[in-house]
C-alpha cells in the first residue's frame, strides 16, 4: 500500500497543475484575471514540487514525464493564451481595418501552441539538464499573467497597445523554441562563485516585487532573459580568451 501512494505522489501534484491550469482558464474566460493568474501561480507551485517529490522518491516514469507536459500545457499555455485573448477585445483597433477586430484575438491561442510546442522540443532535448535552450513555459505564463493583470488596463488605453501586444506575442513565441541558452535556478553548491549570475538575479527581484507588485512579475522575466544573454556573452568572451 506504501509503495502504491509512494509511486502515486508525483502524479498526484501534476493533476494538482492541471486541474489549476483548467481552473485558471475558466476565470480567464470570465475576466477574472486576478484569479487565473494566482491559479496559474499555484499550478507553477505544484510543476515545482512533483519533480523535485519523483526525484526524492525514486519513482520518475515515463507516463510522469508526459503527464507532466500535458499539465504545463494547459496551465502555461492554454490558460495565459486565454488571458491574452481577452485582453485582445479590450484594445483599440484602427477603424481601417474593418471587421478583423473580431477574429484577431484569436492570434493569442499561438502561445498555445508554441508552448506544446517547446514541452516537446524539451521532451526530446537532452541539453536542458542545468540550464534551459529557450524561455521556460512557466516564465512565459507568469509573464503573460503578471502583465494582463498589472498593465492590461494601461494598454486597453493606450493608441499603440495592440501592436505591442502583438509584438510580444510574436517575440515570445519565438522566444519558446528559440536556441538561446538560459540559466537555471538549480544550485550544485552555495558559494557565490559560480553562482554569481543566480544571486544577482535573486536579490534584484526583491526591489522590482515590492515596487512594481503584480507587474513586476513581466519585469522580472524580461530581466532574467536579458541577464542570460548578458551572461551567455560574458560566458563566450571569457571562453575566446
Amino acid at each position: 500500500m506504501s509503495n502504491f501512494v509512494t509511486r502515486n505522489i508525483p502524479n498526484s501534484l501534476t493533476c494538482c497543475n492541471l486541474l489549476s491550469g483548467c481552473i485558471a482558464t475558466t476565470f480567464a474566460f470570465s475576466g477574472l484575471q486576478h484569479l487565473a493568474l494566482l491559479m496559474i501561480v499555484i499550478g507553477a507551485v505544484f510543476d515545482f514540487f512533483d519533480g523535485m517529490s519523483a526525484r526524492l522518491l525514486g519513482v520518475s516514469s515515463p507516463i510522469g514525464k508526459e503527464l507532466d507536459s500535458l499539465a504545463d500545457e494547459v496551465t502555461f499555455g492554454v490558460a495565459p493564451a486565454t488571458m491574452v485573448y481577452t485582453l485582445l477585445f479590450q484594445l483599440q483597433y484602427p477603424e481601417a481595418w474593418g471587421t478583423v477586430y473580431e477574429y484577431m484575438p484569436y492570434v493569442a491561442f499561438l502561445i498555445a501552441a508554441f508552448s506544446a510546442l517547446r514541452l516537446a522540443k524539451f521532451n526530446l532535448d537532452e541539453r536542458q539538464t542545468t540550464s534551459f535552450i529557450g524561455l521556460p513555459t512557466p516564465a512565459n505564463a507568469l509573464f503573460w499573467g503578471s502583465l494582463v493583470v498589472g498593465a492590461g488596463h494601461h494598454l486597453a488605453h493606450y493608441k499603440f497597445g495592440l501592436y505591442i501586444v502583438l509584438l510580444l506575442i510574436a517575440l515570445s513565441c519565438w522566444m519558446l523554441v528559440a536556441e538561446i541558452p538560459l540559466f537555471a535556478l538549480k544550485f550544485k553548491h552555495w558559494g557565490w562563485k559560480g553562482n554569481e549570475v543566480k544571486y544577482i538575479f535573486i536579490l534584484s527581484c526583491i526591489p522590482i516585487l515590492a515596487v512594481l507588485r503584480v507587474s513586476g512579475l513581466a519585469v522580472i522575466i524580461t530581466w532574467y532573459v536579458v541577464l542570460s544573454l548578458f551572461a551567455n556573452r560574458h560566458s563566450d568572451k571569457s571562453s575566446a580568451q
